[in-house]
Order: C-alpha cells, then sequence, then structure tokens
C-alpha cells in the first residue's frame, strides 16, 4: 500500500515560497500573483501505517517547524513537480535510509515530488511561464497529483543489445545519417576507421560497442582537438611567428619526432625543463590523472616524503543545461582524479564564467536559462557538494563576459595529498581482479563525455537530460575515508574514476586485457540494458584493481566504510577488452583500435594578430593618453567605464564593476574551514573584506601537525585575451604565480595546470588559430619563468548557435611553503608607505622572464626579512582595485602621492607587480641597521631562482625600495585621496558590497535586536566521580559526516583516545549490528562527540535526522542514558551534531525525549543559504565542564558552516535558560553585544544563540566549529580561536 503526506513550513518560516513569489513579482513580471505556498510530497511503500505514521512527525516534518497533513490545498494554480525517471533524488534516499535505521528492517521505497499551490489571477500565458521558470526539463517533469497504486517502477526488462545490421557495408553518406540518428560525438571520419576495422573483424558491431567508442574517442576523454595535427600555420605579424619558430626550437631541442598539434605546443615546456634538469619533484606514472608532484612535510621536527595532488576540471555543457547537478558534478569530478591517486583531497577553488547575471529575465535567449537563475543554483550546487564532501574552498570567483552566454564556464580545481608509502602503482597482471567500489549504476550520466563534446543548439538541449548525474557525495566521502586507510590504499595497484564513459572507460583503462561482467555491476534499479550498464558515468564510484588474493580482505575494508564492494571484472592476458551481458559478448574489441583515437585529424591554422593595442584601439577603446603603449592594458568595456573626468569617479566605477564588486555573498555559501587547515580566510581583516588573492591550507594530516602548506592560485582576463590569446594567455601565468609570491611563497618548484575554453573550432582556420595563439603565449611565459604546466583540461565546445565564449586559457599554480612565511594582502596598520615595485616589459608589452624572477626574489627578501605586511598583485582593475581592496579588510584609509598617474599607474595594466605595505617601524630600523653596518640578512631568504647571484642584503632591499613607485601612505581616515580630491570609503564600499546583492545576498537588514545576556559563572570545579587518565571518545560516522578527522585530532592532541565509529546502513542486519555495536562502545566509552557535517545531506527536508533516528533505537538510547545518568559521562555535538542533540532534546533537557512544538529546534538560516566565516561569539555561561577554560565574558572567534543554524525557541523558554545559564554562547558584534545583525549573527539565531547545554551542563551543543582549531590558522582575521573546549573535557576525567 501507498502512504502519503503533505508537509508545509510554517508561516514566516515558508522562506522558499516567499522567494518564489518574489521572483515571480519581480522577475517575472506576474503582477497577479497574490500568494504562493510550497509543499513537499512523499509516498511511501513497503512499511505499515504505524511505521509511516511515526515517521511523519520524526522523518517527513518537525512539529516545531512544519504542519503536515493528507490532504492537497486549495489554490487557483495547483501542480506538481518530481525528478525525471533515473534521476538521483537525495531526499527520498534520505528518507528511506532514515525509516531503514528507525524499523531496522528492510528500506522502503520513498518518492517525493514538490506541490506548488499559487493563488492570483494568471493568464494561460503566464501559468506557462512559471511552469518554465519552475521546472527545468533537463532534471524534472510535471507530476500527476493522483496517488498511485504502487510505487514499483514498471520496467522492461531487455534481453539483448542491439547489432548494427550491415554497418560494414555503409555508404559515408549511410555513415553519417547514422551519426545524426543516433546523436553521436564521432565524425564521419571516426565512423569510416569503425567501419573498416569490423569488416576486419569480417562482423557488424553492436550498438555497445558504437557508443563506447564513441566514449572513448570524444573530444571530452580523449581530446581529439588537441591532438588535431597542424599542417600549417598561417601568420599576421612577427609576434606570433617568432613565438611559433621559439617552439619549434623547443621541439628539435627534445628531439620531438611526433605531429605538430595543440597538444604538443601545451606540454613541450615540461620537456624543456625536465630536459635542462629542473622538474626533479615531478612524479610520472602511467596511471595519473591528477597532476603530481614530491614533496617534503614537515611535521614534529622530521621531514616525510608526500605526493602533492592537483586537478581542475570543467562541466561546461552540464551546469549550463543543469546547474546544479551540473556544478555538483563538477567539483565532484574533480576530487575523482586526485582521488583516484589514493589522496585526501582537502581544498578546493571555483572559478566561473557568466553573461550578466543582473540581465533582465526577459532578456534570455529561447533554449536558455535565465544567467540570474543558472548562476545562483550553480552556485548551489558546487556549494552544497563541495560542502557536503567536506573540501575547504578558498578561493570563489566569477568572470563576467557576454560571450558566456553562449555555454557557461564551470571549473573546480582541488588540491590532495598523500604520504608517499601509502601510494602503490603495479602493472596489473593477468588474474588480478577489478573491484567496483561505491555507488550503483542508473541511466543518469548516460552520454555525459559525448555530450560535453558537442555544440549546441536550442533542439538539442531538449533530448540530452540523462547526460547529467547527479552526484551522491556522502558517498564518495566515503571513499575519501577508504583511501586514506593505509591497509587499503597499499593493497590497490591501479585505481580509475568512474567518470566521463563509466564502466567502458574507467575499467577499460586499467589494463590492455579485461574480461568484464556486466551482470554483475550494481544497478539502481532494473530494466538497464548493456549499453546503459557499459556507458553510464557517476562521481561516487571508482573501479580499482587488486590481486586475488586480496580481495576478501579489500571487500571488508571497504563494507567497515559503508561501501559496496563488488567484483566485476579479471585482467587477461590477451589486450583485448570483453564485456559479457545476459551470457552473450557484447563487447569485444582490440586495445590496439581503442588506443588509435580514431582518424588521424588535420588542420591548417591562421593565427591572430598579437598586437593588443592595435585590437583594443580597433574595437574602439581609449588607452589614456599618457600611457605608453607596451604597458597599457587594452580598454575592454568594464575598463572603459573607468575613464570619467575625475578620480572619484573612475574609482565609483571600479567598484561597481561587475568583475571587480564583492563576491562575498557568493563565497561565504562554500564552507572554507573544514579540516581545520585553512591558512587565510577567502576574506580577511577584522571586518572580513579583503579577498585574498591566493588559496593557503596546511597539508591535510590524519594525525599530527604541520608547518607544510600548500599554496593554490588563478590567472585569466577575458577582456585581454579576447583582443589577443597571445597576450592574455601570458599574462594568466604570470598572474597565477605572482599570486603565489604575493601571499609568501618563496618562488621555487612552482607548477601550472591550464583550463582551456574555446568555441567549436570545426575547419575554420581562423578559429583554430585562437587556442594556437593562446598556448603560444602560455609556452612564452613557461619558457620565461622556468615553470611547467604538468597538467590541464580542454573544452572546445564552448558554441550557442550563433555565439561563443571568448576565448578562455585559466592558469592553476600551484606551490608548497612554510606557514609562517604567509604574508595577507589587507593593510594592517595607518601611516605605513605603500611601494609598487614593476617588472620590466618586453618587446611584446609583457612582463620579462628575468625581470619578473628578480622581483620575485626581491619581494620574497623583503617577505622574509619582516619588512612587509601585506602585498598585493594587481589584476583586471590595476593598482586602483588593489588599493581599494586592501583596504577595506581592516577599515584603513589611503593617501595616494599626487605624483602618480591615474591612467598609467593607478588603472593602467599592472600584470607581474606588487603592491607592499611596507613596515614603517621596521623600515626605519632596517635603516639604520644598514647605517650602523650590521650582519646583512642571508642569501637563503631570497628564495631566488634565478640564474644571477642577485645581492640580497638589507642594503640590496632598502635600495629596491627606494627605486620603486611610492604610491602612497596608509590612513587612519578612512577614505582614498588623490590630489585635492577625497573620496570616503564607505561610500566605495556600499558600491563594491551592493552591486551583487540582486543575485548574491549577504546583508540582510533587521530591526530585531537580542538582549545581552548577564555572565553566568560557574559555582563549582566539575569532576567526574568516575577518573579515567585517558578518557575514550566515541565519534560516530553517518552517511554525511565530515568533521570526524578535525574532531578526532582535537581531542587526541587533548589527550584522549578517540574512536572513529562508521555507521554501516548496507542492509538490513547491517543496520542491526551497527547498532548493537555501538550502543556496546558507549558503555566501553567517557564520552560521545557527535561531529559536524550534513548526516543524509540534510534530508529529508531538514537536519539531524538520520542521526536522531539512529540514537532513538531503543539499546542505544539506554546505554545513552545509562552514560550521562550513571556514569558521570559527557556528550557534545557541534553544528550538525548540535542539531541532532537538539532534535533528541538531548539539549536542553539532558536527556532522549520526544520532542514536540513546545521545543526548541534550529532551522534554516534567515538569509536562506549555506553560511561559511568567522564569527564572534562571547561567553554567558561556563556551567559546564566542556567550558572549565574559559569565563564569561570573554569573546573568542569561531569559524561557522551551516545552512541549518538559526536557533529558535519560546521567549518563555528563552529566558528559562537564561536564568539556568544554559545558554553558553551568544553571537557577538565586534564590541561584545550580542546582536541580530546578519554579519555577526549570520543564521538570525533568537537571542542571538550560539550554543547551549543540558541543566548539569554535562551535554553541550553549540553551531561554531570550535574543533578547527591549530597552529597557524585563519592568519588574515585576528581574534582569540580556541575556547579549549576539549582539554576541558579530557580535564573533567583527571
Amino acid at each position: 500500500m501507498v502512504y502519503r503526506i503533505y508537509v508545509e513550513k510554517k508561516s514566516g518560516l515558508d522562506h522558499e515560497a516567499q522567494n518564489l513569489k518574489s521572483d515571480l513579482l519581480q522577475l517575472l513580471g506576474i503582477g497577479g500573483v497574490q500568494n504562493v505556498r510550497v509543499l513537499n510530497r512523499y509516498d511511501a511503500e513497503g512499511i505499515d501505517r504505524k511505521l509511516f505514521d511515526y515517521a511523519v512527525h520524526t522523518v517527513f516534518s518537525e512539529p516545531q517547524l512544519d504542519v503536515s497533513g493528507e490532504s492537497l490545498p486549495e489554490a487557483e494554480l495547483l501542480f506538481a513537480v518530481e525528478y525525471l525517471p533515473g534521476q538521483f533524488d537525495q531526499r527520498a534516499a534520505s528518507a528511506a535510509e532514515c525509516i531503514q535505521i528507525i524499523s531496522r528492517g528492510e528500506r522502503p521505497a520513498i518518492r517525493t515530488a514538490k506541490i506548488y499551490a499559487l493563488d492570483g489571477s494568471f493568464s494561460e500565458e503566464e501559468i506557462e511561464k512559471i511552469k518554465k521558470y519552475v521546472i527545468n526539463p533537463v532534471e524534472a517533469r510535471e507530476a500527476a497529483l493522483s496517488l498511485p497504486e504502487t510505487l514499483a517502477m514498471a520496467y522492461e526488462v531487455p534481453q539483448s543489445v542491439e547489432t548494427v545490421e550491415g554497418f560494414t557495408h555503409y555508404s559515408d553518406a549511410q555513415l553519417a545519417d547514422f551519426i545524426a540518428e543516433r546523436g553521436l560525438a564521432m565524425d564521419l571520419a571516426d565512423s569510416q576507421c569503425c567501419r573498416a576495422y569490423f569488416a576486419e573483424e569480417q562482423r557488424d558491431p553492436t550498438i555497445t560497442e558504437i557508443k563506447m567508442i564513441d566514449t572513448y574517442w570524444s573530444d571530452h576523454c580523449r581530446h581529439t582537438t588537441f591532438n588535431t595535427i597542424l599542417d600549417a600555420v598561417q601568420f599576421a605579424d612577427e609576434t606570433l611567428q617568432a613565438a611559433y619558430q621559439r617552439y619549434l626550437d623547443a621541439r628539435t631541442f627534445v628531439e620531438r619526432k611526433k605531429p605538430v598539434t595543440l597538444m604538443d605546443i601545451g606540454t613541450i615546456a615540461a620537456k624543456v625543463l625536465k630536459k635542462q634538469g629542473k622538474l626533479d619533484g615531478l612524479d610520472e606514472s602511467e596511471e595519473i590523472n591528477a597532476c603530481t608532484v614530491k614533496i617534503k612535510v614537515e611535521t614534529e621536527g622530521r621531514k616525510e616524503d608526500w605526493l602533492l595532488l592537483f586537478k581542475n576540471e570543467t562541466h561546461n555543457h552540464p551546469t549550463e543545461i543543469e546547474p546544479f547537478g551540473g556544478a555538483a558534478t563538477c567539483v565532484g569530478g574533480a576530487i575523482r582524479d586526485p582521488l583516484s591517486g589514493r589522496s585526501y583531497v582537502y581544498g578546493a577553488m571555483r572559478v566561473t564564467g557568466a553573461g550578466n547575471p543582473l540581465a533582465p529575465i526577459a532578456d534570455t535567449l529561447p533554449g536558455k536559462l535565465p544567467q540570474r537563475k543558472l548562476v545562483t543554483t550553480a552556485a548551489a550546487g558546487y556549494s552544497s557538494y563541495g560542502n557536503q564532501i567536506g573540501l575547504a574552498t578558498g578561493q570563489v570567483d566569477e568572470i563576467y563576459h557576454p560571450g558566456y552566454v553562449a555555454k557557461r564556464m564551470e571549473i573546480g580545481a582541488v588540491i590532495a595529498a598523500a604520504p608517499a608509502e601509502n601510494v602503490v602503482r603495479e602493472v596489473p597482471a593477468a588474474g588480478d581482479k577489478v573491484i567496483l567500489l561505491g555507488g550503483k549504476t542508473g541511466r543518469d550520466g548516460c552520454g555525459g563525455a559525448t555530450g560535453s563534446s558537442k555544440s549546441h543548439t536550442t533542439a538539442s538541449l531538449e533530448s540530452c537530460g540523462a547526460e547529467v548525474q547527479k552526484g551522491n557525495a556522502p558517498e564518495e566521502r566515503k571513499l575519501q575515508r577508504l583511501f586514506r586507510n593505509p591497509q587499503a590504499s597499499k593493497l590497490i595497484k591501479r585505481c580509475n574514476d568512474f567518470g566521463a564513459g563509466g564502466v567502458s572507460v574507467a575499467i577499460g583503462e586499467l589494463a590492455d586485457g579485461l574480461l568484464i561482467d556486466l551482470n554483475k555491476v550494481p544497478k539502481k534499479y532494473e530494466g538497464l540494458d548493456g549499453t546503459e550498464l557499459a556507458i553510464s558515468e557517476s562521481q561516487e564510484r571508482m573501479a580499482v584493481v587488486v590481486r586475488a588474493e586480496d580481495v576478501d580482505f579489500f571487500t571488508r575494508l571497504a563494507h567497515a566504510e559503508n561501501l559496496e564492494a563488488t567484483v566485476v571484472a579479471t585482467v587477461t592476458e590477451e589486450p583485448r577488452l570483453v564485456m559479457n551481458w545476459n551470457g552473450k559478448k557484447i563487447v569485444d574489441i582490440s586495445r590496439a583500435f581503442l588506443d588509435s583515437n580514431g582518424a588521424e585529424k588535420h588542420i591548417t591554422v591562421q593565427a591572430p594578430r598579437a598586437d593588443w593595442m592595435a585590437a583594443s584601439r580597433e574595437a574602439g577603446t581609449a588607452c589614456g593618453a599618457d600611457s605608453p603603449a607596451p604597458a597599457a592594458e587594452p580598454q575592454a568595456p568594464q575598463i572603459a567605464a573607468y575613464a570619467a573626468d575625475d578620480f572619484a569617479g573612475r574609482m565609483r566605477a571600479l567598484a561597481g564593476d561587475l568583475n571587480i564588486c564583492s563576491r562575498r555573498g557568493l563565497s561565504e555559501r562554500f564552507d572554507s574551514t573544514i579540516g581545520a587547515g585553512s591558512v587565510l580566510m577567502p576574506f580577511g581583516g577584522k571586518y572580513q573584506r579583503t579577498p585574498a588573492q591566493c588559496m593557503v591550507n596546511k597539508i591535510s594530516r590524519e594525525h599530527g601537525d604541520t608547518k607544510t602548506c600548500s599554496l593554490m592560485s588563478w590567472g585569466y582576463n577575458p577582456f585581454i585575451t579576447e583582443q589577443s590569446p597571445y597576450h592574455g594567455a601570458y599574462l594568466a601565468v604570470v598572474e597565477s604565480v605572482s599570486k603565489l609570491v604575493a601571499a609568501g611563497a618563496a618562488f621555487r618548484e612552482v607548477y601550472l595546470s591550464f583550463q582551456e575554453y574555446f568555441e567549436k573550432l570545426g575547419k575554420d582556420p581562423v578559429k583554430w588559430g585562437k587556442p594556437f595563439a593562446a598556448l603560444l603565449g602560455a609556452l612564452d611565459a613557461q619558457l620565461a619563468l622556468g615553470v611547467a604546466a604538468i597538467g590541464g583540461k580542454d573544452s572546445m565546445s564552448g558554441t550557442f548557435e550563433d555565439l561563443s565564449v571568448p576565448p578562455t586559457l585559466v592558469s592553476f599554480a600551484v606551490t608548497t611553503d612554510q606557514v609562517d612565511h604567509i604574508v595577507s594582502p589587507e593593510f594592517k596598520q595607518a601611516g605605513d608607505p605603500v611601494y609598487l615595485l614593476q617588472p620590466e616589459l618586453n618587446a611584446a608589452g609583457l612582463p620579462d622572464g628575468d625581470s619578473l624572477r628578480e622581483l620575485y626574489d626581491r619581494v620574497t627578501a623583503l617577505m622574509r626579512a619582516g619588512l612587509v605586511k601585506a602585498c598585493w598583485t594587481p589584476g583586471m582593475g590595476g593598482v586602483a582595485e588593489g588599493v581599494l581592496k586592501m583596504a577595506l579588510g581592516n577599515r584603513i584609509g589611503f593617501c595616494f602621492d599626487a605624483a602618480l598617474s591615474a591612467d598609467v599607474d593607478l588603472f593602467g595594466s599592472q600584470y607581474g607587480s606588487f603592491l607592499l605595505e611596507v613596515d614603517a617601524e621596521a623600515l626605519v630600523d632596517a635603516k639604520a641597521s644598514v647605517e650602523a653596518d650590521d650582519e646583512p640578512i642571508a642569501d637563503a631568504a631570497c628564495g631566488k631562482q634565478t640564474s644571477q647571484e642577485e645581492d640580497c642584503s638589507l642594503q640590496h632591499l632598502l635600495q629596491a625600495l627606494e627605486a620603486a613607485t611610492l604610491l602612497g601612505e596608509t590612513t587612519e581616515v578612512y577614505a582614498l585621496q588623490y590630489g585635492s580630491e577625497v573620496l570616503e570609503m564607505p561610500e566605495l564600499e556600499k558600491i563594491y558590497e551592493d552591486k551583487l546583492e540582486p543575485v548574491y545576498p549577504c546583508s540582510i537588514m533587521t530591526e530585531e535586536t537580542a538582549p545581552t545576556l548577564t555572565d553566568s559563572p560557574a559555582e563549582e570545579i566539575f569532576r567526574a566521580n568516575i577518573p579515567c587518565a585517558k578518557p575514550r571518545v566515541l565519534i560516530p560516522v553517518f552517511p554525511g559526516t565530515n568533521c570526524e578527522y578535525d574532531t578526532a585530532k582535537a581531542f587526541a592532541a587533548a589527550g584522549a583516545e578517540p574512536e572513529i565509529f562508521v555507521l554501516n546502513n548496507l542492509s538490513a542486519d547491517a543496520v542491526a549490528r551497527s547498532v548493537s555495536d555501538f550502543a556496546a562502545k558507549v558503555r566501553e566509552s567517557q564520552m560521545i562527540f557527535i561531529p559536524g557535517g550534513f548526516s543524509g545531506g540534510d534530508e529529508p527536508d531538514g537536519s539531524g535526522k538520520l542521526i536522531t533516528a539512529f540514537f532513538r533505537n531503543a539499546e542505544i538510547k539506554e546505554a545513552v542514558t545509562a552514560l550521562l545518568g550513571e556514569r558521570d559521562g559527557l556528550m557534545a555535538g557541534i553544528c550538525n551534531g548540535f542539531q541532532a542533540l537538539i532534535k533528541l532534546g538531548l539539549v536542553p533537557y539532558g536527556k532522549i525525549i520526544d520532542t514536540d512544538e513546545t521545543c526548541p529546534t534550529l532551522t534554516y538560516n534567515r538569509i536562506g543559504r549555506h553560511q561559511s566565516k568567522l564569527v564572534q561569539t562571547r561567553i554567558v555561561s561556563n556551567r559546564s565542564p566542556w567550558l572549565a577554560g574559559v569565563q564569561p565574558g570573554e569573546v573568542y572567534t569561531v569559524p561557522i558552516s551551516h545552512g541549518e543554524g538559526r536557533f529558535m525557541a519560546s521567549q518563555t523558554l528563552l529566558t528559562e535558560l537564561a536564568a539556568n545559564g544554559q545558554i553558553i554562547t551568544q553571537y557577538a558584534d565586534f564590541d561584545g553585544n550580542a546582536t541580530m545583525e546578519m554579519q555577526h549573527n549570520p543564521n538570525g539565531s533568537d537571542w542571538a544563540v550560539e550554543g547551549i547545554i543540558s541543566p548539569d551542563g554535562r551535554v553541550l551543543g553549540k553551531m561554531g566549529h570550535s574543533e578547527r582549531i591549530g597552529s597557524g590558522l585563519y592568519q588574515n582575521v585576528p581574534g582569540r580561536f580556541d575556547m579549549q573546549m576539549f582539554t576541558s573535557a579530557v580535564q573533567y576525567f583527571k
């Protein structure tokens, strides 16, 4: 029987409905809308009525927040929306998991839908408009309102796959028709190769073979565009011709015999540098899917051998058509590659490209999503996946250019590391087994590789929904955990991810000879045929090769992480890829043919002019009369807007430029502190307004601390690159490397990875000239600096009908250094001089390589000498942008030297230059030291890479400053002064912050106030009646938990013995065992700590429900009650753990109860999205063993990262909790007062409550991540971070 319930948020909490109403009125212009309601519909089958009724108030809804009922509401317009069959539904999956944990029986069938009930007056056209806005046909459809008889899907079970009869005799015309009819990405020449091959095999192919080959040879998988042979090149000027000759000389130097291709141009620098004896740290292997380098990690006085891995990935096409899923799988896809290298992925950055998100929806092109909806939904998708899997996202930026209306750019870049000894790479041998790990296969994800390789039209977008696979982040998190276990990782001989191509590529690439049994591939549902099983991709699956004798042990390790592990293939001697399905051989292809990559492609290239100034003049933009041509940046439209008559007008235009203005509302939805390794926050200063230019993280270690950190940055300017791809790519490299140096890294062991994104080139020589020129520019930059791109990703399908993306080459730069060398960009103090250090320019108007290297060493030496407080390297907005953003963080003003030229010095191009805030007092001391002839600074401080013997003495450094341009001085007055013009910074800051507020809000105003509660000090010293020298802490891990490592490290450092317990819910028996095992471990432990995360993906429609379902099991409830009531034990939860504790009643009541509408709870942030930043919390009460190390009135800075942190309680209960001293912390402003301001109270909690305790203080719950502590963290934000929670808890048992 199917049971149904409707759940709706209570009035005042119905943010989704009210936001939709606002969009319909303001964006769609539907003035007849009077009221909007949104309900979640749940259908359940496979459980009895009693269990369903229990689930209504514990799983499907919360009595404090929701109203539930069995009847549909009445409305003028009523319709339902559901996911397309086969698309992953996190809400339904989590609801089913919760009910299974409650019942300890089989997992029920759950189906969800969303009901939209609108009142008002609507025309038929408006109804269609509303449905089009709400329903993306790529992922969802309108659902029936009637109750189905069953939720079981009626699948036709296929028995065989099609053989393409007569294929070997097809004419070329028939082949062309076949390609079009089957929607293949291959061209005619490739199909001719297939025809010839199968003719030799004396048989016709199966459709599985054709689609598998289509995937193998797709541009996405095999880079066919980049591997096309360039037969001839025609040049329009000497600049590119000379650059091409340098490339040919490099080929001669490395004795390159393979043909000239874009791929060769893009990779030759690494070959040159390697032959020169450089790139010693490069780690090379046949298996590597991510850039991999060897590094030394310093810990506890010794250095260990580690591998550092990084990767950038695009999901442009999937995100364009289904923004949430596409962007989510972008970061999921980026993670897969270093993860397959058995490394732990700990950091991420996101760089995207879009059209103007402020454009009216009426301007949206047919077949396209509105830019505003696209950018916001994509941000939600990427952040959702990255936050769940546990990546510290330290850089989030979005580039706005009209060309990205053709197709969005969605880049995810990640960084990872692993001890070198944990990574074993061996050639698979006959008899080895291939194990499929993780998620099951479905139709979603079929054709992702080939779809990403096509240009698109309005018609094609309607038929490719299955290409976008919705990833399951909690499942990929389990893979992270498994591969971090050296017992498991050392058994893996080779590994591949299930990215584009699914089984056919993921397993097909592992060995030359393979026999795959498709019937063993786990399925999400029945009805899949052999072809679908072979090509469906996903983010949360891996294929690993292990020895046959290791299969059982490896499988047990996987099951211990709640992961499915199934042997699906065997390595064979014969180099053929064979797949069997239903007892039939449906794929049987030689390795040599697969690796041929299809027909050889040839093209002639017409190179563009590389005179960016001429291109700029032809575009009709001015460069400023007194600008030297080689040094001036082409005045793209955004830059031209700065050409006001006065300095103030230019600065206002700059502050309001889409490409310059604040990204806080975008960035703060991404968790930036998870992993307790973030050295720089995305925004620095007391006010967290100055954007960091580089992502800096400690190398992530499971145990112990380290001083070694990784740095990652990016560079690209579309307005330069569209004028001259050569110049744009050269400067992208310079910008990315300069950002590393500006952040304090020495210029050594720097590695690059490129992201190329261009229009569909076809056979047009002019179009081919754009990537050709860009790669030559990047090559010249690499050779000039002595650095190399050791990886990258190309996407060559940026075309929609007649529109194309701008020529795009984004450079990512990576290096490592020490935490104590890091420098942040925000101005630190008034009265400091600020200097501009610039490189010399070459004949092309670009920073000269030798000059840059010398400058890098000079900047590093100045930093290591202690002279530099802050540093910025200019980008698109020049020096003016740098000064503006450096001033924001601590609200320090600046007075420019009146002799500076606004056109050249302030608003001109300054790539490769550095703005240095020099410590005025240290400068005086240094000059005195030189005059006294004290000992100079050692050369080792320079970190130099130049071949010259650079003098790094203190005297030389002072001379370098004297030779530099003095820009001016920082001031206490928060204003910018240039000559007689004074511009108040609050005005500029408002322009800067408000520009994208309609798209990415971050400042919701409120008139509410919060009382600053009276201090409530502890009246006793807390001591356990049953002491323990090394208390045991039980840390449960649920699907979606991601803070267990941070928590365990914090407890270990405090002297406790942490134990991580992973819930296994793969089957009803596994759930039962987990319940019993956990209860037994509770009885052996002194503490339970529930860490943060997204248990069950924070579904169904609310956080912590999976955890509460687990703890409500009678056996666990009894053990917890005994721990707290009889054994003086402690319990705590942070973030997701706090959400679980409050919904169990453990806070504030001290025991597990059935909560009702009178109980407090935590709900969605008022801003309507995830919030991640540092906030201040004031200690109100220390009446808890957890808080023995703090005193009421103290203020601590704490990382927060949550979407549901708003504490809600009745005024009566709040008063009672305050009187009892159970409110322990409040969100506070800079003066230490409780506040409702969104900047300080990020979720809008009642009375600014951040944390509470049980009546006896032994159960504590708080939203702020007090476990994310450590040396050298958050260096660009001042604060006191360690509340001594973990030390206090351990001392309680002494």
